[in-house]
């Protein structure tokens, strides 16, 4: 009987053990792929990041350009055409924010020009929004860039920056604090609410120019719709051509993202994944073309310079290993919306990066190399260690070695055993 009961509490065990075996492997499992899942929202996110500063960069530039053609245009006005319009249309007069007096009516007879047509593989004939074959009629000029407030001298929508709102609030907000102590007699108070008065007309300036954008720009947000949805490349670098053309397109809007969301029928996911691809391949792109034509300076210290090649390597290793985490997902959802991918395969892209990290390979073990045989060295077997540790690094990760880092290895190897010391 005590025989008995050893046995059955044994299979009990057991079997508790199998279950919490089970247990273990399907955690383990779920904690892969959430970890996946964080390195693609990691990934996602740092493209999305670059993607937003060079937006930044640009809208900037064309922000000033424009500003900077609005004044040349309104100081070349002659006085004639001012009475003339003044005479017809008496009292429409706006004050720009450099204070120059300019009328209405001329802002609305400016120039208009057509919305650019994508880029294409092939020439074709680029289809034309509505509001452009509509009564032989130009198209309305877009506005400048996509910055969240404009500012057009001599029209009647005035677009703010945030970035100048947010600075003039902060040094407002200092200087009233300086006047409080200098003088309590209630003048911040005047203050307050002078700036709280100028922010609530900034505020309805710049809702009413959004809503301007969704009314007067249907027929162009259509057009972009259209070709979003109908976009198929066969090559990344199309991409890459097609998201600058669509980009510029939609910094033509107050806000790019205020003003889509009143459109139902735009292709967001498409949209976002086409920028995503280019930026990811532009990135990885940029990083394989440093790799490749790097450079060891010899008058740099040789700790510095053998952190600065890890460093890139690093770099490397890690934008690859997102890049192959996520590869079979972001590939089928790249195949569904008619998005090359091809370039995420070893055959591809990742492939040249894989090759180019010989270069770093070469490079550390010539300075490691030139370092053993110089008679300064006091540590040769560390100092060989490392240098062969980083070979086998680059070794596993490239795949081997072509014939000239072969020779680099072995010329590093005789040294190392002293040999050529």
């Amino acid at each position: 009987m005590p025989q008995e009961d050893d046995e059955s509490e044994i299979k009990l065990l057991k079997k508790e053990l199998e279950v919490s075996q089970a247990r273990i492997e399907s955690l383990e499992k779920e904690n892969q792929e959430l970890k996946q899942e964080v390195s693609r929202l990691k990934a996602q996110i740092s493209s999305l990041r670059a993607h937003n500063n060079e937006r930044k960069t640009m809208l900037w530039k064309k922000l000033q350009n424009s500003l900077d053609s609005n004044y040349t245009d309104a100081s070349q006005h002659k006085p004639s055409i001012f009475m003339s319009v003044s005479e017809q249309r008496p009292g429409v007069l706006e004050k720009t924010s450099a204070g120059t007096d300019i009328p209405e009516a001329i802002a609305e007879k400016k120039t208009i020009k057509v919305p650019n047509p994508p880029p294409r593989p092939h020439p074709v004939t680029p289809s034309v929004p509505k509001e452009v074959v509509k009564g032989n009629k130009a198209p309305p000029t877009p506005p400048p860039p996509p910055l969240p407030s404009k500012l057009l001298a001599g029209s009647r929508a005035v677009r703010r920056v945030p970035e100048v709102m947010e600075l003039y609030r902060s040094l407002t907000r200092r200087d009233a604090n300086k006047d409080k102590r200098t003088n309590p007699a209630g003048t911040p108070v005047v203050a307050f609410t002078k700036n709280m008065i100028g922010e609530i007309e900034n505020r309805s300036s710049y809702l009413s120019a959004i809503k301007s954008d969704v009314e007067s720009r249907e027929e162009f947000i259509k057009f972009l719709v259209k070709e979003v949805e109908s976009a198929a490349h066969r090559d990344i670098s199309e991409v890459e051509s097609f998201v600058k053309w669509l980009d510029e397109e939609l910094s033509s809007l107050v806000d790019e993202r205020a003003v889509l969301r009143h459109f139902p029928q735009w292709p967001e996911r498409k949209a976002d994944a086409l920028r995503e691809a280019a930026f990811t391949y532009r990135d990885l792109r940029s990083l394989e073309s440093e790799v490749s034509h790097f450079e060891d300076n010899p008058k740099e210290p040789l700790t510095q310079a053998l952190r600065r090649i890890q460093a890139l390597q690093d770099r490397l290793e890690q934008s690859i290993d997102n890049i192959e985490r996520m590869r079979e997902s972001t590939s089928k959802r790249y195949r569904d919306l008619l998005i090359p991918w091809e370039w995420m395969l070893d055959t591809g892209l990742i492939g040249q990066m894989k090759l180019s990290s010989l270069k770093l390979a070469k490079e550390y073990m010539k300075r490691i190399a030139k370092e053993l045989q110089s008679d300064e060295c006091s540590n040769d077997d560390n100092l060989m260690l490392q240098g062969v540790r980083f070979a086998y690094r680059i070794h596993q990760f490239a795949g081997g070695f072509d014939a000239e880092t072969i020779q680099v290895f072995q010329k590093l190897k005789k040294v190392g055993l002293g040999s050529d010391k």
